[in-house]
């Protein structure tokens, strides 16, 4: 594990240490990415703008799907009453109008408002099939695994917000070829980035309890964390400068 001390004696983390592993994975965020990097600075390309929207739409598209998963093994039903309102906020609630049209459909604005026609993103032509295995995977995973290992996947959020600011400082000077209305979804995701993160964190550090569970639960981490570096990774390669 990168910059992780393994201990032989295999002593538990306090709370308040085994939170600051989790928050060290950071490093590995795809935030930090040479992609995420040029993109924040301006120098991607139109192309590649919308490339990246359009392999990112397939993320989201999966996420209700991912979130259901996780819902269809938990058992603890306040856990389901909590967790259920994230596919709300992705597929989008009541009359699925204005805050309540959910994430998909905010980000099918910011495609339409980078130049990206609403059947040709939800078509997923564009996706590569890097990105679809990736995230595929994930959903897999969530399949698969006990839930609380589930919602520790899910703890990348806690590195979220400062991504989504950094676009909403950006990308008005840097694209201004980009509808300012497509941007809503980087600020509404800050608000519910670090709501999420309050409940996934409680679960992780209640379950996760004794050394090698812990450790457990960072090498989770760090699998979410690659998955979302692998996506950049081909995005990269399929837009280049």
């Amino acid at each position: 594990m990168n910059d992780i001390t393994r201990s032989d004696a295999q002593q538990p983390w306090s709370r308040a240490e085994f939170e600051a592993q989790l928050r060290a994975m950071g490093k590995g965020y795809h935030i930090h990415h040479p992609f995420n990097v040029r993109m924040n600075a301006g120098l991607c390309s139109p192309a590649q703008i919308r490339g990246w929207i359009a392999n990112r739409f397939y993320y989201q598209f999966i996420i209700p799907k991912k979130d259901a998963a996780i819902l269809s093994n938990c058992d603890d039903r306040e856990t389901r009453r909590l967790w259920i309102a994230r596919i709300l906020d992705h597929d989008g609630y009541g009359d699925y109008q204005g805050d309540a049209e959910g994430g998909m459909e905010a980000w099918t604005r910011l495609g339409e408002a980078a130049g990206i026609p609403r059947a040709e993103l939800w078509s997923l032509q564009h996706v590569v099939p890097a990105v679809r295995f990736a995230c595929d995977a994930y959903v897999d995973f969530a399949r698969r695994s006990p839930w609380q290992e589930a919602v520790c996947s899910s703890l990348t959020e806690m590195f979220a917000p400062q991504i989504h600011k950094d676009r909403l400082a950006g990308w008005p000077e840097h694209y201004p070829w980009v509808e300012a209305d497509g941007l809503t979804y980087f600020r509404t995701r800050i608000p519910l980035a670090q709501r999420d993160v309050e409940h996934g964190l409680s679960v992780t550090l209640d379950w996760f309890k004794t050394r090698e569970q812990q450790e457990r639960a960072l090498d989770i981490l760090k699998f979410k964390l690659d998955i979302l570096w692998a996506m950049l990774d081909a995005i990269e390669k399929a837009y280049p400068e």
